[in-house]
């Protein structure tokens, strides 16, 4: 950070630990530059001689430079704060807006981590700040709807000129250099760190290093290695340093995380700030392979030293001073395209508790005049009162639109709680109006009860059945599981009302029951009622079962005595003499 660092101070705002901070040596690292910059550079003050074959000492970027931007200093109160861990950090805004993808990409790469290595406690923030002092979030978010970096994020060719010299490793793959190793991408790893540590953040089977998604996932195992918890102070510093070994870069990362912490707010995907200050401002130039030199503004002419007064025609007239150079306008990206979103045929959204819906929803991404804009990241999001999810019980993903301009959301899975909510499409990295999409989830339904015997239902009077009522409910041919049903010994087939007579069941203190709710079928569709009793009264009785979708079975139980006409059992022969 060195003398960028004093350049961002206000007067009175820093401590002498601040302003001890910023004289600090310049490292030889620095940030990535952009197609078309000047990357290589030799050793700035204070740095080592180059060392002929010299490894990157397992360090993630091979030392490469980076940004020494800090954090706006106009907060109310300007005055330096420590951290927890007594790093002198510069406050800022209560906010800061990062890229959308980006942002979403650390977020993502945090989730993960907290699953696969939860004892390392990595916190987002932490990807972000690496990824400001690194790349600038991606060049200010210059990513496609994939999250891959439009035109390639280089670091300097480490070619023993003021950095270490790596020679190729990745035969010119990531970085395009056959000579050299260059550090690659949103978080500039070095290709040879890339090889081990490289990670598939985005699912899309590969690891590119020029992807933010692959880039922050491989960046927080890299940080998590080792078994550190970064929830310590000395495991969080020596995490940061192995991924570049400068005690400035320390303090940068440091003041960012701090400032991240205090709250950020997702910008569009291209409209975030570039950072300008690198640590080895100030040194010229060398051309890095594939990169033309940056052209440089000529310093103002010297003053004549006695110029000429009006009318005198004498002197020579005072030199008009160069205009800056004007910085090209980035290429637009898809998303930067897109006018609106409307809904690309979606059917009418229902399922029952505990199903698939059978329909997905799609959106297509449009231009101004209508027309299909392809590689567009949509967000889907689950909104209201209700426990459904996408397939994998995520209530928010994220697709890119298809040649047609179409992203479909994955299927949706109905909850236990039915009622109705919404799932709201919306453009990722861009202010557009969302297309609302509604959903209702009904109860559990049946179609059809059949029982599972043909036995008949038999007792005589002030007896019980000897078999228990057992039927099995579907729906479209399909079992029906966990069906509300409600069973009632009726008074005829054409009066529903409950019987005062006949068969009856108990309860749990053995009264007689007639009426049986909040029962449900089982995961196979089945439904056993529990033992029936008859009284003194004979006759053919009716048990009505019904379930909810309007499934209805009614079973016939007979209460008759005894046959008398049957022959009596012959008595035991007498016993012999």
């Amino acid at each position: 950070m060195a003398a960028h660092f004093g350049k961002r101070l206000r007067k009175g705002a820093a401590t002498t630990a601040v302003a001890a901070a910023a004289v600090a040596a310049l490292s030889a690292s620095q940030a990535p530059g952009t197609p078309g910059e000047d990357h290589g550079r030799p050793a700035t003050a204070g740095a080592s001689a180059p060392v002929p074959d010299a490894t990157s000492d397992g360090n993630a970027t091979g030392n490469s430079p980076y940004y020494t931007d800090l954090p706006p200093l106009n907060s109310p109160d300007p005055s330096p704060s420590p951290t927890a861990t007594g790093t002198p950090v510069a406050q800022g805004d209560a906010e800061a807006g990062i890229p959308a993808t980006v942002l979403d990409a650390y977020k993502k790469a945090e989730a993960e981590l907290r699953s696969a290595k939860p004892g390392c406690n990595l916190p987002w923030q932490l990807l972000a700040a690496i990824g400001k002092v690194e790349s600038g979030q991606a060049r200010g978010g210059r990513v496609d709807a994939d999250g891959t970096t439009i035109g390639r994020i280089l670091g300097p060719a480490l070619d023993g000129n003021g950095f270490a010299l790596i020679k190729d490793t990745d035969h010119g793959v990531y970085d395009g250099n056959t000579e050299y190793d260059q550090a690659v991408g949103p978080m500039q790893f070095i290709p040879s760190t890339w090889a081990w540590a490289g990670r598939d953040g985005n699912g899309d089977g590969k690891k590119d290093p020029n992807n933010v998604y692959d880039a922050a996932l491989a960046a927080g195992h890299y940080l998590c290695r080792n078994g550190w918890d970064l929830s310590h102070e000395g495991n969080l510093h020596s995490a940061i340093l192995s991924y570049n070994n400068s005690q400035d870069y320390l303090n940068t990362v440091l003041s960012w995380l701090e400032y991240y912490r205090k709250g950020t707010h997702s910008v569009p995907d291209g409209t975030g700030d570039v950072p300008t200050h690198r640590s080895d401002d100030g040194s010229p130039h060398a051309q890095s392979p594939g990169h033309a030199k940056a052209p440089k503004p000529k310093p103002d002419p010297k003053p004549d030293p006695k110029p000429s007064t009006p009318g005198s025609g004498s002197g020579s007239p005072s030199p008009t001073p160069p205009k800056p150079p004007v910085p090209p306008t980035p290429p637009q990206t898809p998303t930067d395209t897109v006018d609106h979103l409307q809904d690309a045929g979606t059917a009418k959204l229902t399922a029952m508790a505990g199903h698939p819906f059978t329909e997905r929803i799609g959106t297509r991404a449009e231009t101004k005049d209508g027309k299909a804009v392809a590689k567009v990241r949509i967000r889907f999001t689950i909104t209201g009162d209700t426990d459904a999810t996408f397939a994998g019980g995520e209530t928010v993903a994220t697709v890119a639109t298809d040649a047609k301009g179409v992203a479909l959301a994955p299927a949706l899975q109905a909850g236990e709680k039915t009622g109705d909510f919404t799932v709201m499409a919306t453009v990722v990295g861009r202010t557009v109006k969302g297309v609302a999409y509604p959903v209702t989830v009904t109860e559990r339904a049946a179609d059809t009860l059949a029982r599972t015997s043909d036995t008949p239902l038999t007792c005589t009077p002030g007896g019980e059945f000897a078999d228990q009522v057992q039927v099995k409910a579907t729906y479209k041919g399909a079992v029906a599981d966990k069906v509300a049903a409600t069973a009632t010994l009726i008074t005829s087939d054409t009066d529903a009302t409950e019987n005062d007579k006949g068969p009856y069941f108990k309860d749990a203190d053995g009264k007689t029951v007639r009426t049986l709710t909040g029962l449900k079928t089982d995961d196979k569709g089945l439904l056993t009622l529990p033992k029936l009793y008859a009284d003194d009264t004979t006759g053919t009785f009716l048990l009505r079962i019904t379930t909810a979708g309007g499934a209805t079975l009614t079973v016939e139980l007979k209460v008759a005595a005894a046959d008398s006409s049957a022959s009596p059992s012959p008595s035991p022969s007498p016993s012999a003499s």
